[in-house]
């Protein structure tokens, strides 16, 4: 089911304090007013999630932007059993089922460019809460604008270009990884190549891609998906996650029998793919074979450019990004890393609301398995021992990674704190 959002919406809203102003003089309005309201506005302001939280005496309404969440205002219950209602019977949920939770999908058309949301209710203490997923395909660009280093890019290159094998991106829900993993097929499309996808659910459609969504209900899972999929002579298999030991061994098979293969793990980092894909009960022995390349990812928010201010280093801060970065190639920092150098700090306009930041980049680690690194899973090692030796092979943690981003001018070292620790 598809709703239509007039362009006016999305270009009278500029700013969370706009769009609670906004909502808050329409709470009176027909709900299809109402929620056009909401939904454009959430569009325009580049939310990734939508949320309603109803309280003891009032809803609260909230946006994930950038993945922060910000709360927009508070309004009488009143108007919000409306707004339910109309979300449940677009999403195709059952109307008079409150007592558990369910799940639903429909489509917003903006200026003909449509815009897929995932609707979530929960049943809580003062009613149902209902989570919109915003899934707008402009959040889908080149793998060349995610952030990525030009040695990581390069190498990433000649990964996509080999003909069979496993490309792993790894991060916690959130991270970017899905993004990722469309960019690389973005790049990898060509006429003479197919591809197939096999996902939980479909987030974006891509053009000339061929795409399937799983159906546990119908007991069509990652595993016996994967299997059919083989069966369609594709020269790439995008697996949404791997994260059952079926699908896990399925994949691997599939990546030793000349397919190329792009999937997600849940990992904290690089080095923890392969102890994550032994415990899923992958044999050490075709890991090494099977995969290319490992890769974990982290989103961190970009300073915003209309109104940071440069800030001359501390003597504090310098010595420890010195001590972090000492090791690194020098053409990796390609300027003067000195004790004059000035790095960013967040201060807040109108523009990126009042946060300081606007928009978000990946940073990022990999490690190719290479002859050396394969022979070395055979040894079973803990994630400590591989992570030692993929460093020493030349392996950037994204700590580094980061730091490298905040020199550049792109980040603050608070937004990395936030994001992967001091």
């Amino acid at each position: 089911m598809a709703l239509k959002i007039s362009s006016s919406i999305l270009k009278e809203i500029e700013d969370v304090v706009d769009f609670g102003e906004k909502i808050e003089k329409n709470l009176k309005s027909p709900v299809t007013e109402l929620l056009e309201t909401i939904l454009g506005g959430a569009i325009s302001l580049r939310a990734s999630d939508l949320h309603f939280e109803p309280q003891e005496n009032q809803t609260k309404i909230r946006l994930r932007i950038d993945g922060i969440l910000q709360e927009v205002l508070s309004f009488d219950l009143n108007p919000y059993e409306n707004l339910l209602s109309r979300l449940k019977f677009l999403s195709r949920i059952k109307l008079n089922v409150t007592d558990r939770p369910q799940a639903g999908r429909f489509t917003v058309l903006t200026n003909q460019t449509p815009v897929e949301i995932r609707a979530s209710t929960l049943p809580t203490s003062y009613g149902e809460s209902i989570v919109l997923r915003i899934l707008d395909p402009k959040t889908l660009i080149e793998l060349e604008k995610l952030g990525i280093r030009k040695d990581l890019l390069n190498l990433f290159g000649k990964e996509m270009k080999k003909p069979n094998g496993m490309i792993i991106v790894t991060g916690p829900t959130g991270s970017g990884k899905t993004t990722t993993l469309y960019a690389f097929l973005k790049k990898i499309q060509a006429p003479g190549i197919k591809i197939i996808t096999i996902e939980d659910p479909i987030e974006y459609h891509l053009e000339g891609v061929t795409q399937t969504q799983v159906d546990p209900i119908k007991g069509y899972d990652f595993a016996s998906g994967l299997k059919s999929v083989m069966r369609q002579d594709p020269n790439v298999i995008l697996i949404g996650e791997i994260r059952d030991s079926p699908t896990c061994q399925t994949a691997i098979q599939a990546a030793l029998t000349g397919h190329l293969v792009l999937t997600t793990l849940h990992t904290n980092d690089a080095a923890g793919t392969i102890a994550r894909l032994v415990s899923l009960r992958a044999n050490p022995i075709n890991i090494g074979p099977a995969i290319n390349l490992a890769i974990a990812q982290r989103l961190v928010r970009k300073v915003c450019p209309k109104c940071r201010e440069l800030k001359k280093i501390s003597l504090l801060e310098f010595k420890k990004i010195k001590q972090e970065l000492k090791n690194i190639p020098k053409n990796l920092i390609p300027f003067a890393f000195n004790e004059e150098i000035k790095i960013p700090n967040a201060k807040g306009c109108k523009y990126c609301n009042f946060t300081g930041y606007r928009d978000r980049i990946g940073i990022f680690e990999a490690f190719l398995v290479d002859d050396e690194i394969e022979k070395f899973i055979l040894t079973n090692p803990s994630i400590a021992a591989l992570r030692k030796k993929i460093i020493e092979k030349g392996m950037l943690k994204m700590e580094q990674d980061s730091l490298i981003k905040v020199l550049e001018g792109i980040t603050t070292l608070k937004e990395l704190e936030r994001v992967v620790g001091e």
